[in-house]
């Protein structure tokens, strides 16, 4: 909380005033699966800048894009050279960054798209699974500044090389764990289809339930073992991770604690 003093009638008064929250938030493919979903987004967002909050918008590829993409490079192509591959998949992410940024725009939102490599994501070399190296984020700092909504495609960077890499599976998360990290971010909320992280696989095991906090190893653990899981990569920071539902954003989802 921030305290504000002032003077009203000769007095001094004094009155305590929430504090600005810096929020990433991610959306997978299924919450912006197409226009009325992206639609939805957007009056999230607009709620959540509303609320007095920054935010800053992690998306991925739309729906099923990326196995589309992947169906036409089979299509075309036997070789696939990953540094080509990486710039045709990159693509799906920033139409979304695209849509989504249009969207904010009619509800009086001021948003600007960013692809990884224009918000400062620098990685290694190895295409279709590279490793985030440094985060620069100046450009997302100069955005949030001028009052803007920073939107960046997810599971992309750029290499130490200057060409467009990508960061394999899961690599929207982890964009947006990175960015949460790098700008000081409160807390970064993931939001997907489901409900939080579970015990078991709830179409499996009827009675799996929604773990309320979960541990950073814990998580890792359960993805080492065939499990589901968003944002397996590691914060040096305090963030909290929460993990929630788009059909229910209120919804309080599963909470991991930065390390």
């Amino acid at each position: 909380m921030l305290a504000r003093t002032g003077v009203v009638a000769g007095h001094v008064a004094s009155c305590i005033v929430a504090a600005v929250a810096l929020l990433v938030q991610k959306f997978g493919g299924t919450s912006v699966g197409d226009a009325d979903r992206i639609r939805a987004v957007a009056d999230h967002v607009a709620r959540t800048r509303r609320a007095g909050d920054q935010v800053v918008v992690v998306v991925s590829a739309m729906g099923k894009t990326t196995d589309e993409l992947v169906r036409l490079a089979n299509e075309v192509s036997a070789a696939q050279p990953p540094r080509e591959l990486d710039m045709l998949l990159t693509t799906g992410e920033r139409i979304s960054m695209s849509l989504l940024s249009m969207a904010l725009a009619d509800l009086g939102v001021e948003a600007a798209s960013f692809t990884g490599s224009q918000a400062g994501i620098i990685t290694d070399t190895d295409h279709t699974r590279a490793k985030i190296l440094e985060v620069r984020a100046d450009r997302l700092r100069e955005a949030l500044d001028d009052g803007r909504v920073p939107v960046v495609a997810g599971f992309q960077g750029v290499s130490t090389e200057r060409d467009i890499t990508t960061l394999g599976r899961g690599g929207s998360d982890v964009t947006a764990v990175a960015l949460a990290a790098a700008l000081g971010a409160d807390a970064c909320e993931i939001y997907t289809d489901v409900t939080g992280v579970f015990s078991a696989d709830p179409r499996v095991v009827p009675s799996a339930h929604r773990l309320a906090r979960v541990s950073f190893d814990e998580m890792l653990e359960m993805a080492a073992t065939g499990g589901a899981c968003s944002c397996c990569a590691r914060s040096s920071s305090p963030e909290t991770t929460v993990s929630r539902c788009t059909c229910a954003p209120a919804s309080r989802g599963s909470r991991v604690p930065g390390s």
